[in-house]
């Protein structure tokens, strides 16, 4: 028969683990739907910051530019400069990000990355916890399809950067995008 400190132990632990396990929430489609092109060239388009994080956007952009870069993406590329909001610094969205894709399209670029930032700040309290939520998608700009999307939420420690949370929530929402 187990002794009470023991029991208490394994409560202790499986709380532990419950507690982990909720701080990730991630939806991804499942493979791509259509194959990737092997060696095609890549764009990484503007993300949109749905925040009240000046410049969310632009940290994740380069992030996920290094993640992609490091998972042997090499033809990576950028539009050239989008003109940006007085106030927040940021890109905006409807036609400048149009023109960057028609842009990108010119060019002979097959793939462009994109999507949004919906959170990207310290949760309000005396822990100061980092929170990030991402929407990524994959359009083949050849037949205008998105081909693969991921939606991704995390919290973390309340020591944890901010950027550390992002780097690996969206390293853990790259995993199965096939790249060659």
């Amino acid at each position: 028969m187990p002794t009470l400190s023991r029991l208490l132990h394994h409560v202790l632990l499986l709380l532990l683990a419950i507690g982990a396990a909720g701080c990730t929430v991630m939806d991804r489609s499942r493979g791509n739907t259509v194959p990737l092109e092997a060696g095609a060239r890549w764009v990484i388009l503007p993300l949109a910051n749905h925040t009240e994080t000046p410049q969310a956007g632009l940290r994740a952009e380069v992030i996920l530019e290094s993640l992609l870069r490091q998972r042997g993406l090499q033809s990576l590329e950028r539009p050239p400069a989008l003109p940006v909001n007085d106030l927040m610094g940021e890109a905006p969205e409807g036609k400048p990000r149009q023109d960057a894709q028609r842009w990108a399209a010119e060019q002979g670029i097959r793939y462009a990355i994109t999507g949004a930032v919906d959170e990207w700040r310290y949760k309000v309290g005396v822990d100061g916890e980092p929170a990030v939520g991402v929407v990524l998608q994959l359009i083949d700009l050849k037949s205008g399809n998105v081909v693969w999307t991921a939606t991704g939420a995390k919290s973390g420690w309340s020591r944890e950067a901010l950027s550390a949370v992002g780097q690996k929530l969206m390293r853990d929402m790259l995993g199965d995008l096939a790249l060659r």
